[in-house]
């Protein structure tokens, strides 16, 4: 088939679940059932939502907020994402199992079966929201909920073999972190968390898309129509660098609204200037039609982690520098 003319060959699908299992999920090793558990719930992109959440619940307190608090907010927010990303895989097992960056996932290898991993899911999101519910308050447990149901059945069910926007409407799910951890401390929303809500949403796809231009053909092989499938280098970088200036720009509103000081502005300024920097060289090398490991796409992928780390640590410290 072909996607605005590009063409994707069309390769059958292997049983998913069932790849390199000659004995059923239930008799493999405990530990290696534990770990492929875990691995559904994919920890290292939850690692980046809970730096999104903690420093903000530090700028709604203007302070250390209650530790307890702190506490029972990242058990929730993780219990929630890793029930978003269990159920993204069993809706996903027919493509993981065509791609490389996936083969290895639990369901594929058939380590964990599709029903178990069905059944973690949802189990995973009822314990997270009932426990943002009835410890930490309900304004973020239905945050929280509406955050897992938007990745899973806007993202993964309608866009994300639809539409080349699709990480970028898909990525509001993981803007939702900064509104619980408001909603956490206050029970209550501001223009604060919004600003950085937009900051979080128009980074997602400058995030994303250097990773896409790198596993292309793996998205291509399986018809998800990631934007680097269907758009060339340069056009892909050319909305990298837009996207980019318009977070840089929305990053630096949280000062004139009164919520963070010289330190946060400061920070937001190096922090973004050396981003659109790297955006900037990654639209020149696409301009100049470089291919392979001379495009580099990858810097871009690991200055956006940093980035994000950096601003948001700035937000937790800011407001002890006031």
């Amino acid at each position: 088939m072909s996607l605005s003319g590009v063409r994707v060959t069309a390769v059958e699908s292997r049983p998913a679940g069932v790849i390199g299992a000659s004995q059923s999920p239930s008799h493999r090793p405990i530990g290696a059932r534990v770990k492929a558990f875990v691995a559904l719930t994919k920890p290292r992109i939850i690692e980046l939502l809970l730096i999104t959440t903690v420093p903000v619940m530090f700028l709604a307190q203007q302070g250390v907020p209650d530790l307890q608090l702190v506490l029972l907010t990242c058990l929730g927010g993780y219990l929630s994402a890793g029930g978003a990303n269990a159920l993204n895989m069993y809706l996903d097992r027919d493509i993981d199992a065509l791609m490389d960056r996936t083969s290895q996932r639990p369901l594929v290898t058939g380590m964990v079966s599709p029903r178990e991993c069905l059944a973690f899911g949802i189990g995973l999101a009822v314990v997270s929201t009932l426990l943002f519910g009835l410890a930490v308050n309900w304004l973020s447990a239905w945050l929280s909920l509406g955050a897992l149901l938007f990745y899973v059945v806007v993202y993964t069910m309608i866009l994300k073999r639809r539409t080349a926007q699709n990480i970028v409407w898909g990525g509001i799910a993981g803007c939702m972190p900064v509104l619980i951890g408001w909603s956490a401390v206050t029970d209550s929303m501001s223009w604060a968390p919004v600003v950085l809500f937009l900051v979080i949403f128009f980074w997602t796809p400058p995030h994303y898309w250097p990773l896409s231009m790198k596993v292309k053909e793996d998205y291509a092989r399986v018809g998800v129509p990631m934007l680097p499938v269907i758009a060339s280098n340069k056009v892909v970088a050319k909305q990298i660098v837009l996207y980019s200036w318009v977070m840089v720009a929305v990053s630096l509103l949280l000062t004139p609204l009164g919520y963070t000081g010289w330190f946060y502005t400061a920070v937001a300024l190096a922090a973004g200037g050396w981003w659109l920097w790297e955006a900037h060289a990654l639209l020149n090398r696409a301009k100049s039609e470089v291919a392979g490991g001379k495009l580099k796409e990858m810097r871009l992928f690991h200055w956006s982690i940093t980035y994000v780390s950096l601003l948001f640590v700035a937000v937790a410290v800011d407001p002890f520098l006031r």
